[in-house]
């Protein structure tokens, strides 16, 4: 049995699954990336909504985390998590962010980069309430990004708040809820062979019009 490590120099695949032109993109990105979610769920990729949340801090250093798309409209893209946390304190240092999505299965990604804001109060309550009573008692329970000592604080907490609301009703608390990216550049990648691929980039133009462009790979 050989257990050493393959050469990282070694590891490569050439793409081939299909091509990206300025035809098939259109003209309106939102459109195409539901064009392009739609398929990708439909592929059975597991966890298709999970996208790579890349924020700046106060000190000027980058983080990235994976987080779950929620909802995408004419306003962006969507998602929700305690406003507490590293993540929340660095969207309130400085609100430019980019997401990332990568679905391998159909050799894709789209880039999204943008500025941030919560989302209105009533539509977090509204999703919030659609959680599973589990993940809403554990809103409640976990001091999200905080040092804690044990497991057993987690426990003990989710105990606590599962007595307080032994009768079902649980609101959201207060330092939990809903961001939204609005977009200003997004863009397509479509593997090709011999790393020859397509990448559309879309940009937001001052009056709100979107301008289409073609990127070397």
């Amino acid at each position: 049995m050989n257990d050493q490590p393959r050469n990282l120099a070694d590891i490569r695949m050439d793409y081939m699954l299909a091509a990206l032109d300025e035809q098939t993109a259109g003209a309106d990105p939102i459109s195409f990336f539901d064009k392009w979610f739609i398929e990708a769920d439909t592929s059975g990729i597991s966890e298709v909504n999970a996208m790579t949340l890349a924020t700046v801090g106060a000190e000027g250093t980058p983080h990235a985390r994976i987080v779950l798309l929620k909802g995408i409209d004419e306003r962006g893209f969507s998602f929700f998590t305690n406003y507490q946390s590293h993540k929340g304190n660095q969207i309130d240092a400085n609100p430019n962010v980019a997401l990332l999505f990568f679905w391998k299965e159909l050799e894709r990604q789209v880039r999204i980069e943008g500025t941030i804001s919560k989302l209105p109060p009533q539509e977090s309550d509204e999703y919030f309430q659609s959680r599973p009573a589990g993940s809403r008692l554990g809103a409640w329970s976990s001091p999200q990004s905080r040092v804690i000592e044990t497991r057993q604080v987690l426990d003990a907490n989710y105990a606590q708040y599962q007595q307080q609301f032994a009768d079902g009703n649980i609101p959201r608390p207060p330092h939990w809820g809903g961001y939204i990216v609005s977009p200003t550049r997004i863009e397509f990648w479509q593997g090709r062979s011999s790393r020859m691929h397509d990448r559309i980039l879309f940009t937001r133009l001052s009056d709100g019009t979107w301008q289409r462009s073609r990127l070397a790979p």
